[in-house]
C-alpha cells in the first residue's frame, strides 16, 4: 500500500492510539472511509457497499477517506484518532495480520474479507529489454518499500542490493523498468499497477516471511460492536453464497503465491490481459518529510554528519532492554528470528544505507516492540538506540543520547559489525 508504514504502523501502533476516539453511534447513516493512497480502494468501497447494503445499513463514503493531512509519511495515530468518530465511523480496507493484530487496542475489527499480503515479483519476460542487468559482484537488485513491511521482508534476502523506493506503485514499477530484478511488494498494488499498465507481465511468488500474510478488515473505534457484528453476519452469507469471492476476483492471491512457506518454489503468473479494467487508487510519490515521527527516512549515505553520541551505561541498560522486549522476534545476537537481523550489512549496508539514525529511532519509538507499541519511555527507547549504535561498531562516548538528540539525526547508520 502507499501508506508509510503500512500496516506495521496502521495495524499496530496507529490502532493502539486510537482506544480514547470518540465514536459516534450507527443510527443514521454510517459513515466510511477508506485508507489514502490504498491500491486497493476501490475494491474496499465496492466491498462496503455490497456488505452494508445487505446487512441492511445505510451508508456515505467520506469522498477524501481518512484526512492525512496530504503528506506521504502514512496515517499517525493523532490523524487516526481524530477522524474515527469526527469524520468517519467505519474503516473499510484496514490491514491486519497475527505480527500486526493491534490487540492492544480497543479498536474493534470484523474477520477478513481477503486474504493478500506481500508477494515477490520478477519480469515474466526477463528477455523484453527492461530486466534489470545482473550487477557486477553478483548480487541480486531487490526493489521494497522503504518504511514497510516490504523493506522488513526484503533486508532478510541473502546476497542483494536493495532499491527503495517511496510507494508500492513505484516498487512494482522499478521491475518493469529495470531498476531493479526483483520487488518485495504488497500484493493489491501489483494488481492495481497492472491495471495501469496491462502490457507488463509480472512472475509472482510467496515471501516467506511471518510479515507477509495480511487480511483487510473492517475497523471501528469502542462502542461499534452491533455494527461489526452484523457486518460479520453478512461477510459470512456473502462468502457461503459466492458473492464475495465475485467481488474480490482479481484481486486474491494467484495459486502458488498463497503460501508463505514456499518462497521462490511456488510462481504463479500474472498479465494484464486476465484482469478486468478498473481504475486504480495509487498517489503519486513524494518525497518523504523527515520530520514526520514513524517513518525511516531515506536520504543520501554522504548526509548527516557524525552520528550522535552516548555513553557506556546507555548501552548496558538497553542491552537489557532488548533481551526484554526485542530478542524473542529480532534474536538473541540481533540475527533475526521471526523479525529482520539489526546488526551487519543485512540490517544497514556499510557506507549506502538509506537508513537514518533519527528515522530508526522514531520508528523503534512509535511501532516497537510489535506486542505493545509504544510500551518504553523516551528514555528507554534512547538507551536501546544506543545499544543498537554500539553493536553496529559505534564508539561510546561520555555524552549522553537523548532522545531529541536521536530522533532528528540525519545521519544514516552504517553497519559494522562489531568485533
Amino acid at each position: 500500500m502507499n501508506i508509510r508504514l503500512t500496516h506495521i504502523a496502521v495495524a499496530v501502533a496507529l490502532a493502539a492510539g486510537v482506544a480514547q476516539a470518540p465514536v459516534r453511534a450507527a443510527t443514521t447513516a454510517v459513515r466510511v472511509c477508506t485508507l489514502p493512497g490504498s491500491p486497493s480502494a476501490t475494491l474496499d468501497k465496492s466491498v462496503a457497499s455490497a456488505v452494508l447494503k445487505s446487512a441492511g445499513v445505510p451508508a456515505t463514503f467520506v469522498t477524501r477517506g481518512i484526512d492525512d493531512d496530504g503528506g506521504d509519511d502514512g496515517i499517525s495515530a493523532h490523524e487516526l484518532a481524530g477522524a474515527l468518530g469526527r469524520d468517519c465511523d467505519l474503516v473499510v480496507g484496514f490491514p491486519r495480520s497475527t505480527v500486526a493484530d493491534a490487540s492492544g487496542s480497543q479498536m474493534i475489527f470484523s474477520q477478513g474479507y481477503l486474504r493478500s499480503g506481500y508477494v515477490s515479483i520478477t519480469l515474466r519476460d526477463a528477455h523484453s529489454g527492461h530486466a534489470a542487468p545482473t550487477s557486477p559482484d553478483g548480487k541480486e537488485t531487490i526493489a521494497a518499500t522503504w518504511s514497510s513491511p516490504s523493506q522488513l521482508i526484503a533486508v532478510q534476502e541473502k546476497n542483494a542490493r536493495f532499491d527503495l523506493e517511496n510507494t508500492s506503485a513505484l516498487t512494482v514499477d522499478a521491475v518493469a523498468k529495470g531498476r531493479a530484478q526483483r520487488a518485495i511488494v504488497w500484493y493489491p498494488a501489483v494488481v492495481a499497477y497492472q491495471r495501469k499498465h496491462p502490457e507488463h507481465q509480472f512472475a509472482i511468488a510467496a515471501a516467506s516471511s511471518p510479515y507477509a500474510d495480511w487480511n483487510l478488515v473492517f475497523a471501528s473505534g469502542p462502542g461499534m460492536q452491533a455494527l461489526q457484528k452484523r457486518i460479520d453476519d453478512t461477510l459470512a452469507q456473502m462468502s457461503d453464497d459466492g458473492r464475495l469471492a465475485s467481488l474480490t476476483r482479481g484481486w486474491t492471491l494467484p495459486q502458488g503465491a498463497a503460501s508463505a512457506s514456499n518462497a521462490h518454489t511456488s510462481v504463479a503468473y500474472l498479465d494484464g490481459a486476465n484482469l478486468p479494467h478498473a481504475h486504480s487508487a495509487i498517489r503519486s510519490a513524494r518525497a518523504p518529510r523527515e520530520s514526520t515521527a514513524g517513518a525511516i527516512i531515506k536520504v543520501a549515505a554522504t548526509a548527516g554528519g557524525a552520528a550522535p553520541a552516548f555513553d557506556h551505561d546507555q548501552v548496558v541498560h538497553g542491552e537489557h532492554l532488548y533481551a526484554d522486549s526485542c530478542a524473542k522476534c529480532h534474536g538473541e545476537k540481533l540475527e533475526g528470528i521471526t523479525a529482520p537481523a539489526l546488526s551487519g550489512p543485512a540490517f544497514a549496508p556499510a557506507a549506502n544505507s538509506h537508513l537514518t539514525i533519527g528515522g530508526i529511532y522514531q520508528y523503534m519509538s512509535t511501532n516497537m516492540p510489535a506486542d505493545r507499541p509504544g510500551k518504553m519511555s523516551d528514555q528507554e527507547y534512547t538507551d536501546l538506540m544506543a545499544f543498537l549504535l554500539y553493536t553496529n561498531g559505534y564508539d561510546a562516548g561520555n555524552a549522553k543520547l537523548t532522545a531529541d538528540v536521536a530522533q532528528t539525526s540525519t545521519t544514516p547508520l552504517n553497519a559494522g559489525p562489531r568485533h
